[in-house]
């Protein structure tokens, strides 16, 4: 173990505060009398120890030196009262380094000085639980808002589709298996774009998508593939004329033909 190694080890902390063996005790002390760094690292772990109880430093009450010799006069005997002076007992300075001396007074120290770490770590455990907590809290908040501007803005587009003059509105009803379902088709007259409102349709099943058929001369034509992406904002497809539009439940991709029997909704113009 060279130098370096040995002075990181902890020994000497260990033995300034009274926790290392006589052994140890021993050896450290043979290596400061001939190792020049050794006994340089001594001296400053010392100096730590000893800025530290001198922060800790508490100025005790003005009235402690009278109240220390009345207590002795009340536990001695009526004839040794007039023989003891009272001792001059000097009032400690605030901040004055006290020279920590004995290693019971480290172990004190050391117990102290790891009493205040743990309850600092508790304390930034603590904090730090709290601004964890505060900040899903407020992420919480900012996507719920984000989801309320969203609607808002869908149903503001929604409601200047319906304004518009130029804007024909078809409402689809469910068919016999899906009564409840419901769908709104916007066809813009002069630029015959279709879009198309599906929010009261079921969510589609993974692997399906919802198309549009707009029905020509009889004749089922393909209107566009659905996604909530597109819901009333993008058109789906151009279509010149139509009496009716339905929507059917089709593989994702869409069909060439309609599947009857996955008919959702339809509506005449």
């Amino acid at each position: 173990m060279n130098t370096k190694e040995y002075i990181s080890s902890g020994i000497i902390e260990s033995y300034i505060l009274g926790l290392a063996s006589p052994d140890e005790a021993g050896i450290l002390e043979c290596v400061m009398k001939n190792n020049a760094e050794v006994k340089a690292a001594f001296e400053e772990a010392q100096k730590t120890l000893e800025d530290l109880a001198t922060v800790q430093a508490v100025t005790p009450p003005t009235d402690l030196k009278s109240k220390i010799w009345n207590k002795i006069q009340q536990e001695q005997p009526a004839e040794e009262k007039q023989t003891v002076f009272a001792p001059d007992i000097p009032v400690a300075r605030p901040q004055e380094k006290i020279r920590i001396k004995g290693n019971n007074n480290w172990k004190t120290f050391a117990i102290a000085a790891s009493v205040l770490f743990l309850i600092s770590v508790a304390g930034n455990l603590f904090w730090m639980n709290e601004q964890s907590q505060t900040k899903k809290e407020i992420a919480g908040m900012q996507e719920e808002k984000k989801t309320q501007d969203f609607a808002m803005q869908k149903m503001n587009q929604k409601m200047e589709m319906v304004s518009n003059p130029d804007m024909k509105v078809v409402m689809l009803k469910g068919v016999e298996k899906h009564t409840d379902s419901k769908a709104m088709v916007f066809w813009d007259k002069k630029t015959k774009a279709v879009y198309l409102d599906a929010e009261k349709l079921p969510k589609a099943p993974e692997g399906m998508q919802y198309q549009l058929w707009a029905i020509a001369d009889g004749k089922p034509v393909n209107a566009g593939m659905y996604t909530e992406e597109k819901d009333s904002r993008i058109a789906l497809a151009n279509i010149p004329k139509a009496q009716a539009f339905a929507i059917t439940l089709e593989k994702q991709g869409g069909s060439p033909v309609p599947t009857m029997e996955n008919m959702y909704v339809m509506g005449e113009i």
